[in-house]
């Protein structure tokens, strides 16, 4: 019996989660890229370079290089697997549950799920090509 290669149907945002999630529980280290610590942009980068996916090392390259290379796409309704950026220096994975995002948030934290509210919440949404 030889097995058959498909393509996936699911997007590669929620690819690019499913991965990330893999690294729940791992510290947060500024500057980390994996595979064992991270910072917020160093998640996003690591899983979706597991993927194929080129996305810039950083939260300013993201929101730089990666929009204008038409990698990354503004949007106003997001769903799981879109990237959440806080202001402009900080960025988490959509998650499917209401106000609750994933990634590597703060010094002294694991990488995991994090809700937001009125005065921690995302300002801007994007959604990987």
């Amino acid at each position: 019996m030889t097995a058959e290669l498909t393509a996936s149907t699911e997007s590669i945002g929620n690819r690019i989660l499913d991965e990330a999630e893999t690294r729940a529980g791992d510290w947060y280290e500024y500057g980390g890229a994996g595979p064992y610590v991270f910072d917020c942009s160093g998640l996003v980068y690591w899983a979706s370079h597991r993927l194929g996916v080129n996305m810039p090392r950083t939260t300013y390259g993201m929101l730089s290089t990666g929009v204008s290379s038409g990698l990354l796409y503004q949007v106003s309704t997001p769903k799981r697997g879109d990237l959440a950026f806080y202001g402009t220096g900080h960025v988490e994975i959509v998650t499917a549950w209401p106000h609750t995002t994933f990634g590597a948030q703060d010094a002294g934290t694991r990488v995991g799920w994090h809700s937001w509210n009125a005065y921690w919440h995302p300002t801007m949404y994007f959604r990987i090509r």
